[in-house]
């Protein structure tokens, strides 16, 4: 078969950021080892296109900076984005195989490629040297064939060299395999795509599920994929760059500290595999992708949506079908807010312990709340819990769990790079919804108080009420159902 241009990539990606005014272009000389970090965490608006970097590179970063723009590219809003993409997780799309494509353009063997000369960026001042964290690593289960791509941290090392973070999960399953028959495990990481790839290396599903059909059903259309040069691999015949290589058993290297996505550097440090290059192919007029982690930033906004879609279909079905209305991934993406209206007393526990178990080992806290909450406000939030929650009654702590391995508040077990490699901690559920409508008199006590004539506009009454707001409630919150019951 062979490759049509139509399909969505980064190029495509970058076009319509600029049409929808989400895209900035840095049209000076930037320094991806000193200056873009800092350039790339400042913004949390818009996406940042450099223009002018070393070796005549060009290089995307932040996009999307945030879920407004996570809906931009599911073509959504804000608020039905989480249950659009748990609609499309289940259509899977397998993929398509094609004879050639741009990433072909350029094919560089051992010694015609250097990886210290990619524009890749140091993103903090802890950082052991810069890594790629937009490399999205694709690996073969040796035993099924099957494909597993998600994403990896990869300390550059040398020319031809980067250390990588496993984390204990599918990728980590494919390389224990090869590590036991003291084989080296084959690798191809592309770097560079439509966010909608991101997405799907995100979403975390059941092992030997191939993300390309997940991709594929984010995208509508199948994933064209080309082979790899020097590894039995496949790869988006779209992206921009594709490195291929593989990991050699039992070895280890000093690897961290690394910006992570819940805004600290230790999570992760310790003596980790490592990927040596034989190959890379490239578009001739390739842009390489930079991605920023940290809080709020864009590496846990990829890691955000699929994982608020994955527990939304989770729920969904809980206790033979709840008013479940959305559900969003809270900063440091180890907790969540479930926005319900309860059928029932305790109807709120029951979902957040769902919730709580989900395929994502990430949340250890869970919140619940009504429909009436403006989930996306922080202040919103807040207010639930401190004027709906008897902390005695509506607050459960469940000790000893299985926890994110990643996540520095808890006691750490083992050591990255080993089996063990784990964290011990607990998970907390907080119950801040109201009475059920089934109790309309208890319920009505929680009604919010709104001002008579609430439709009036103040720019209708004084010329200079023009500027912004500050984010409140949406305007629906303003109608007659005022806690949102239907």
């Amino acid at each position: 078969m062979t490759y049509e241009s139509k399909n969505q990539d980064m190029r495509s990606w970058i076009a319509a950021l600029e049409a929808a005014g989400e895209l900035i272009r840095i049209d000076k000389p930037v320094d991806p080892l000193t200056q873009m970090g800092a350039l790339l965490y400042r913004s949390r608006d818009k996406a940042l296109f450099f223009e002018k970097l070393p070796h005549n590179w060009r290089s995307l970063g932040q996009a999307p900076a945030n879920l407004r723009q996570a809906a931009l590219a599911f073509d959504t809003e804000l608020e039905t984005l989480v249950p659009r993409v748990a609609d499309r997780m289940g259509r899977l799309i397998p993929p398509t195989l094609v004879e050639d494509g741009p990433v072909k353009e350029l094919k560089l063997g051992p010694g015609q490629f250097d990886l210290t000369e990619l524009p890749v960026h140091v993103a903090g001042r802890r950082d052991a040297g810069a890594v790629i964290g937009s490399g999205l690593v694709v690996s073969k289960d040796p035993d099924t064939g099957r494909r597993n791509v998600s994403f990896h941290r990869l300390q550059i090392k040398g020319p031809n060299k980067s250390g990588i973070l496993l984390y204990p999960r599918h990728t980590w399953k494919n390389y224990a395999k090869y590590q036991a028959r003291n084989e080296p495990m084959p690798v191809a990481i592309f770097i560079g795509h439509h966010p909608l790839y991101y997405f799907a290396a995100a979403t975390t599903a059941a092992y030997g599920l191939d993300e390309f059909e997940i991709a594929g059903g984010y995208l509508g259309h199948p994933v064209p994929l080309v082979r790899c040069e020097s590894v039995d691999l496949e790869v988006p015949a779209d992206a921009e760059v594709v490195l291929e290589g593989h990991i050699p058993p039992h070895y280890r290297e000093a690897e961290g500290p690394f910006s992570e996505f819940q805004d600290y550097y230790v999570t992760g440090t310790g003596n980790n595999p490592v990927v040596e290059y034989r190959f890379m192919t490239r578009r001739r007029d390739a842009i390489f992708k930079n991605l920023q982690n940290g809080s709020e930033m864009e590496g846990c906004v990829f890691h955000k949506v699929p994982m608020g879609a994955a527990i939304f279909r989770r729920l969904k079905d809980v206790g033979g079908g709840p008013n479940l209305h959305n559900v969003m991934v809270l900063p440091g993406v180890f907790g969540l807010v479930v926005q319900m209206t309860p059928r029932a007393y305790g109807e709120a526990k029951n979902l957040l312990l769902a919730a709580l178990s989900s395929e994502y080992q990430h949340p250890k806290l869970a919140i619940a709340v009504d429909a009436d909450v403006d989930i996306f406000n922080p202040a919103e939030l807040l207010w639930a819990l401190t004027t709906r929650v008897d902390p005695q009654r509506d607050v459960v702590v469940i000790p000893g769990t299985h926890n994110h391995a990643m996540d520095a508040s808890l006691a750490e077990l083992g050591a990255p790079g080993t089996e063990l490699w784990q964290r011990l901690g607990s998970k907390m559920l907080i119950d801040a919804t109201i009475p059920p409508p089934a109790d309309a008199a208890a319920r009505a006590a929680f009604e919010r108080i709104r001002p008579r004539n609430a439709g009036l506009r103040l720019e209708d009454f004084a010329a200079e009420a023009s500027l912004p707001l500050v984010r409140g409630l949406p305007e629906r919150f303003f109608g007659s159902k005022l806690l949102g019951d239907g």
